[in-house]
């Protein structure tokens, strides 16, 4: 699968919760976009096979999260355009304080 086709899967996973289809297809997008099966040297030791497994799971994640990212820059962008406040830099100032709240929270 070409970098562009998994791109073009995040913006549709995306496109998808939005419109409330079902928080599955994350799931369904990991397994499109992950290699079915993987090539590893024979005779390899676990570190070998570890590193050959995630030298080919990189490029499809990579590509996937690229495309979650240009997703939200296109958004993002649109958004800080029509001048609403807050603006984007705020909401994700506020998001990483809640997220770092809630981790605050669960920690002994």
């Amino acid at each position: 699968m070409h970098e562009n086709e998994i791109k073009l899967k995040a913006i549709a996973a995306l496109t998808a919760l939005r419109a409330d289809v079902g928080e599955g297809l994350a799931s369904e997008l990991l397994a499109e976009v992950t290699p079915g099966h993987f090539l590893v040297p024979a005779g390899a030791d676990p570190e070998e096979v570890g590193g050959a497994v995630l030298d080919q799971l990189s490029e499809p994640l990579s590509a996937l999260v690229n495309g979650f990212i240009a997703a939200f820059a296109a958004v993002a962008y649109a958004y800080d355009e029509t001048g609403a406040e807050p603006g984007t830099d705020a909401i994700l100032q506020e998001l990483a304080l809640r997220l770092a709240r809630e981790d605050g929270q669960q920690s002994p």
